[in-house]
């Protein structure tokens, strides 16, 4: 199982839909920690995620709390447009935990600053954007680790 990839609070049905269906076909598992913007049962995140959703290795915690306690002393690294390092400098390993926050505003700030050592930024060059879409950061991050890992 390559990764981990863990959803803090996701609000928009179909960026986790299309990260379903990445996590599927990356043979990952998805982790998806409530409270969720959206019903599972939602039609544009199963639109996204196809017919692939069913297939799906899926996880899913009431609250950031339940996932902390269930995979205390994982190995996980937490993604942020907030870090200092650069998710190239990431030691990915099989089964690792990626972790992003929602949508509209990241991480929460007790895991930002309570994981400064394990945080980590896809680089922005443009001063224009704030931050990438999740679905897209989450590519990102998985297919860099998959690299690291073939």
């Amino acid at each position: 199982m390559p990764f981990n990839i863990v959803l803090i609070a996701p609000e928009i049905p179909n960026n986790t839909g299309n990260i379903g269906r990445l996590a599927l076909a990356t043979g990952s598992t998805l982790h998806l920690v409530k409270p969720f913007g959206f019903e599972l049962d939602d039609k544009r995140l199963k639109r996204a995620g196809l017919d692939y959703w069913p297939h799906l290795s899926l996880c899913i915690y009431e609250n950031l709390d339940d996932f902390l306690t269930q995979h205390k002393n994982k190995n996980m690294v937490f993604f942020s447009s907030h870090a200092e390092k650069s998710h190239w400098s990431i030691n990915y390993k099989d089964g690792q935990f990626l972790v992003f926050g929602k949508e509209s505003v990241g991480l929460p700030a007790t895991l930002t600053e309570s994981n400064r050592n394990e945080l980590y930024k896809i680089p922005l060059y443009s001063e224009h954007v704030r931050s990438l879409n999740l679905a897209n950061a989450v590519g990102i991050a998985v297919y860099e680790g998959l690299k690291h890992l073939v």
